[in-house]
């Protein structure tokens, strides 16, 4: 007996032994786990491609800088019409760009034909050129005939270049007045030819956009008498004509801008230069150009203009800026000065629209509430199809951190209108189908596949995400670039976020998902 007790009680020893030992090794186990696990998300986190998404959020909100101010929470985010209250106005240009035909000297054609239609006449290219005035096509069919030549073709509007000035022009004059978020959009045609030109001002009403559009600012010269003394010289309405900038001589590379002076102008400028010194003395006698009483310019007479200036009157006269990309600059802005923000072409409102700043701002509610209730509606989708938090939240965070990436660059290039936000719910929809499709591909039959088989379906998946963005940019290109303005917005932030989507956001994603895989499969 006493045996069989010893024997129990040996038995029983090995059996705690043994449970002692099993508890230890799952224990070795679990930590063995938890190192394994601790090890995948250091090297999920510190893989190159999810540090450059993180990066990029980091940036982005930075950029957008939320912060509260006056008891509100403000960014730094752009946003038009729709979203901030203020007026549009569109344009019609009163001009026409013709292509003709003739056997005389083009210049000498030109010239007369200018003096016929007492009009500005621009040669764009050897058989095309515009007409800065408005006729119609009946009107410079018969002119051009009387000319020596032939219509060959009529549209009307402005060519390219025109059309750069125009929108430079407006956007140096509502800057210079300080109108906040002002946006000016030339509406050109497939040929390049502009009719018509939209300016949208946030925050202003229709009598102040009209006003502010169609302002001319008080031009004024001044000659330098003594230290800051200055005297009047003449005003703007003794300027005739502006040319754009150029080089004097061709190709010496200084820049400047040529104008010209009506009689009593010339008259004035010669007899101020001559009173007050600044033909014997330039450098002591400066003569400075000011706009609104601002002074944007001064310079001294050339040696050369001078002289001439001695014995005679000129109308014809060249303000020299200097050389390289910053005289070209700044020959660009004295250009519109010169002008006193003047429009090289006579314009018409033909249409206009406002939005009150209460509207706006509901707008704005609207928006975000859509955004945050279409991110809602997709993450329960999507839970409804894998119910599986650790894949879903992921999902959910990526796609939430597209947006985010989307908003930051879009501080910089893209004011919030109702399409952008459209664009931003779209990208939204377009992405998690292909995150849907990465999961898919990786998780075939429902199994979590060994890694060379997860590269492999992983490449797959890109393949066919990388199709799909290609047909997604080719369908929104021609709206990026044609100038439908109420369609752009949507087409460039749908691009953006597919190229963001396939470049950054959709690896990360991989990196992730294969990190949680490879968990659930040890």
């Amino acid at each position: 007996m006493k045996k069989n007790k010893i024997k129990k009680k040996d038995v029983k020893k090995e059996e705690i032994k043994k449970k002692e030992v099993k508890k230890e090794e799952m224990g070795k186990e679990k930590i063995k786990k938890d190192e394994i696990k601790k090890d995948e998300i250091k090297a999920v986190l510190t893989d190159w491609r999810v540090l450059l998404l993180l990066a990029l959020i980091v940036l982005s909100i930075i950029a957008i800088y939320p912060h509260i101010e006056n008891g509100k929470l403000v960014t730094s985010l752009q946003f038009g019409l729709e979203l901030s209250g203020g007026t549009w106005l569109q344009m019609e240009l009163q001009a026409e760009v013709v292509q003709f035909q003739t056997s005389r000297p083009t210049d000498q054609f030109v010239s007369d034909l200018e003096k016929a239609l007492d009009a500005d006449v621009i040669l764009v290219s050897q058989n095309q050129m515009e007409i800065r005035k408005s006729f119609t096509q009946e009107q410079l069919d018969t002119a051009l005939s009387a000319a020596g030549g032939k219509l060959i073709s009529y549209n009307p509007g402005v060519a390219k270049s025109t059309s750069d000035d125009i929108k430079r022009i407006l956007e140096e004059k509502l800057n210079t007045l300080g109108t906040r978020d002002a946006r000016v959009y030339p509406l050109s045609s497939l040929s390049g030819i502009t009719q018509f030109v939209r300016v949208e001002l946030a925050g202003v009403d229709r009598a102040t956009a009209e006003a502010v559009v169609g302002k001319q600012g008080k031009f004024e010269i001044r000659v330098q008498t003594a230290a800051n003394e200055t005297e009047h010289v003449l005003y703007g309405d003794a300027i005739t004509s502006v040319s754009t900038p150029s080089q004097q001589p061709a190709g010496s590379g200084n820049w400047g801008v040529a104008f010209s002076l009506d009689n009593n102008g010339a008259t004035a400028f010669r007899n101020a230069a001559l009173q007050y010194g600044a033909v014997d003395n330039p450098k002591s006698h400066k003569l400075s150009m000011l706009l609104d009483n601002q002074t944007f310019y001064t310079a001294p007479l050339s040696d050369d203009l001078a002289a001439k200036l001695r014995t005679d009157t000129l109308s014809q006269l060249y303000a020299s800026t200097g050389s390289g990309t910053a005289g070209m600059n700044e020959a660009m802005t004295l250009e519109i000065h010169l002008r006193a923000g003047a429009l090289p072409i006579a314009v018409t409102t033909i249409g206009w629209g406002d939005v009150k700043a209460q509207v706006g701002e509901q707008y704005k509610y609207m928006s975000l509430i859509a955004g945050m209730f279409a991110l809602l509606a997709v993450g329960l989708v999507i839970f409804y199809r894998y119910r599986e938090p650790s894949i879903v939240l992921p999902m959910v965070l990526i796609n939430a951190s597209e947006i985010l990436i989307l908003l930051g660059v879009a501080r910089f290039i893209q004011q919030l209108d109702l399409p952008s936000i459209a664009g931003l719910i779209a990208v939204l929809g377009t992405g998690i189908d292909q995150l849907v499709i990465i999961t898919d591909e990786v998780l075939h039959e429902g199994r979590v596949p060994s890694p060379s088989l997860y590269l492999k379906r992983l490449s797959r998946a890109v393949a066919i995400i990388v199709v799909s963005a290609s047909t997604v940019l080719i369908a929104m290109l021609p709206l990026a670039l044609m100038n439908l303005q109420t369609l752009r917005g949507f087409a460039i932030v749908t691009i953006l976020g597919t190229l963001f989507g396939v470049l950054i956001t959709r690896p990360a994603y991989g990196r992730i998902i294969m990190g949680i895989l490879s968990q659930k499969g040890a």
